[in-house]
């Protein structure tokens, strides 16, 4: 009987996933065009410029700028090192992707009719690879907390009977089960309790207090972090010119991400009073996700030199998808038995319900001055609340906790972009620089972005072959888990890209 009330306890309860929180939020809403070689090498730098397919991706009347229709395509190759420091042990790792950055088309439509104050039309399809997941870091150190408290803090209050096993049920059943009828948090303490990580104060159905079985304060500690995907974004555009000086434009823009993490914590302990001597916790995490945003932008020549560009960016709605896997394998140490290990493997594969993220909407002014057709520099302000972001639906109870806490703990951030281009004959030299400020109020979870970058250009009359190199560091301290252990790693990454892009005109 009791079994059965669990079942259907379980269709009641499964409203709640596993623990998102803010990190979840701004690693599936935040990112930053990458874009085309010259796009790369000016900075990003573009709101007032257009006539780059990138452009258009970041101020949709950029369309409108091009005289012909056009085509390009990049390729980029992703270096990111990091330099990670866990309670004074120091690790470095590093590694490199190429993937497609961008890619479209722009076609130009004039008016016949030279009365009409609209000079022109344009319609373009763009693809721009917005965040690429690839990453990996490892933490080594001596720490003074156990993942004990991880298990710990999840199964404090809870019942026993609704984390443990019935007598006769595997851990595969009792795993799928528990989770089922009360969620991630309760399937939580069935680990660390069937691992004998969790003693109960009493092992009557209704006892709800705990204490570790892996005791002192000096804890060995290798954690491993890698991942792999990218957050993409298909742009639907359309812009006119309306007379000589002013250009307006739409965006209907798509999103899609793919997210996969694994994560691994070998954890050891020399303390004599331990039951547990060693633990190894693997966690994956496997992130599907859609989302809809709209751009709206305009730019005017304020004079034959002097641009000026505005665009309104859309929060993004996405719809994110989550499964996840866990394996947990304990060294339990009995002086009376011999020592044994204890291997908690559910083979099983937690399908979550989908939840929505609400990222908040952005501003970008933006001013560049042409020197005829022998160069340029622009320059771009962009301005976004962090502490907007949402989870959703905001009635779900665990949902508004943590909007509260991305109020309380996110804010307003500027980024600067500054670009240059000077042209010789067919070359061009270009140059940029941007600063992004970090969105946390805090300025130490995440730190500011600042990075630089370089590239030349070669002009074949039909054809355009860029190469853009850019370079960008920003420090960051990453918490191992949400609650219990808490202690984060301070990890000094370094991104170095370099696109290569081919345009040509249609």
């Amino acid at each position: 009987m009791k079994k059965l009330i669990m079942l259907v306890i379980g269709t009641l309860s499964m409203s709640i996933s596993q623990a998102q929180d803010i990190n979840d939020a701004l690693r599936y809403t935040d990112g930053t065009i990458k874009g085309s070689a010259r796009f790369q090498a000016m900075g990003g730098a573009f709101g007032a410029l257009g006539g780059d397919l990138s452009a258009i991706s970041l101020n949709p009347a950029g369309s409108a700028v091009f005289t012909t229709s056009f085509a390009s395509i990049s390729l980029g190759s992703d270096s990111k090192d990091n330099n990670t420091n866990y309670f004074n042990g120091n690790r470095n790792t590093s590694n490199s992707t190429i993937d497609l950055t961008q890619g479209g088309a722009v076609f130009v439509f004039k008016n016949q009719n030279n009365n009409s104050p609209w000079r022109k039309f344009s319609l373009g399809l763009a693809f721009d690879n917005t965040k690429n997941y690839e990453d990996d870091w490892r933490a080594i150190g001596t720490g003074n907390t156990s993942i004990g408290n991880y298990f710990l803090a999840n199964a404090q209050g809870l019942r026993l009977d609704e984390i443990s096993s019935f007598p006769g049920e595997t851990t595969s059943e009792a795993y799928s089960e528990i989770g089922s009828a009360f969620g991630y948090q309760h399937q939580q303490a069935f680990l660390g309790y069937d691992s004998y990580i969790l003693e109960p104060d009493s092992f009557d159905d209704d006892n709800t207090n705990y204490s570790s079985n892996i005791t002192g304060n000096s804890f060995q500690q290798n954690y491993l972090y890698t991942s792999t995907g990218y957050n993409g974004k298909i742009s639907f555009n359309m812009a006119a010119q309306y007379e000589d000086d002013i250009y307006l434009g739409l965006n209907l823009n798509s999103h899609f991400l793919n997210y996969n993490r694994f994560t691994s914590l070998l954890e050891s302990n020399s303390s004599a009073s331990s039951t547990v001597g060693e633990v190894l916790f693997d966690n994956t995490l496997t992130t599907n996700g859609s989302g809809f945003s709209f751009q709206l932008g305009s730019i005017f020549k304020l004079t034959n030199e002097l641009r000026a560009g505005f665009t309104y960016d859309s929060p993004t709605w996405m719809t994110i998808r989550e499964e996840t896997t866990q394996y947990l394998e304990t060294l339990v140490l009995d002086d009376t038995n011999g020592d044994f290990y204890q291997i908690v493997d559910p083979n099983i594969l937690n399908v979550f319900p989908s939840y929505r993220i609400q990222s908040p909407s952005k501003i970008t002014g933006s001013l560049a001055y042409v020197f005829g057709t022998q160069g340029l520099i622009s320059f771009d302000y962009s301005r976004r609340d962090y502490s907007k972001t949402k989870f959703k639906p905001t009635s779900d109870t665990y949902f508004d906790l943590q909007n509260t806490i991305i109020e309380n703990t996110l804010t307003a951030a500027s980024t600067y972009r500054i670009g240059a281009e000077y042209k010789v004959k067919q070359f061009s030299f270009r140059g940029g620089y941007r600063f992004e400020e970090s969105p946390y109020a805090d300025g130490s979870t995440v730190g500011d972005l600042t990075g630089y970058s370089l590239g030349l250009g070669y002009n074949f009359n039909a054809i355009n072959l860029d190469l853009a190199y850019s370079n960008s560091s920003q420090e960051r301290n990453e918490q191992l888990y949400n609650v219990g252990l808490i202690n984060a790693a301070n990890i000094n990454n370094d991104n170095t890209n370099i696109t290569l892009t081919l345009g040509f005109k249609l």
